[in-house]
């Protein structure tokens, strides 16, 4: 098992799930860079090891795992059921992709610092940027510092 996630909170934008990593698994790590363009030659073994729990996680005591439901964030190649995982000890800064608590709800969305406001902006024409107004319930959650989605 790379990540045992328990389900901590199940909200209907996102589900949150703790970081466990008391389990190391380390896979097989390819031992050169892979390219996206002509094929290289395959290695024969690979020997090298990589651990998705230390790979993916700076700050274990701040981390989380959230699985998304919706599809405000596609055009950031983020999908309905892709896990993200969270640092809630980063600062957010203007650009970053953000889970962010909003009048009682989870919402994924990249703040974006203007100067009429802050706004919670998607990554899909279909949705419209969120002005953050003065009396609304706001909080930056955490930050997103990587996705994990299937290709197939």
């Amino acid at each position: 098992m790379i990540m045992k996630l328990t389900c901590i909170c199940n909200t209907a934008s996102m589900d949150f799930f703790a970081a466990d990593l008391t389990i190391e698994l380390e896979l097989p790590l390819a031992p050169t860079l892979l390219s996206a363009g002509f094929p290289s030659p395959a290695e024969d073994h690979l020997e090298l090891k990589l651990d998705l729990n230390r790979a993916l996680v700076r700050h274990p005591n701040a981390t989380f795992y959230g699985r998304v439901k919706g599809s405000s964030m596609i055009d950031a190649g983020i999908e309905e059921g892709d896990i993200l995982v969270i640092d809630k000890s980063l600062e957010p800064k203007d650009g970053d992709i953000a889970v962010c608590f909003l009048d009682g709800e989870f919402t994924v969305k990249r703040i974006a610092k203007r100067e009429d406001g802050l706004y919670l902006v998607p990554a899909n024409i279909d949705y419209k940027p969120v002005r953050i107004a003065e009396e609304s319930e706001f909080q930056v959650w955490g930050i997103v510092t990587y996705v994990i989605h299937k290709t197939r």
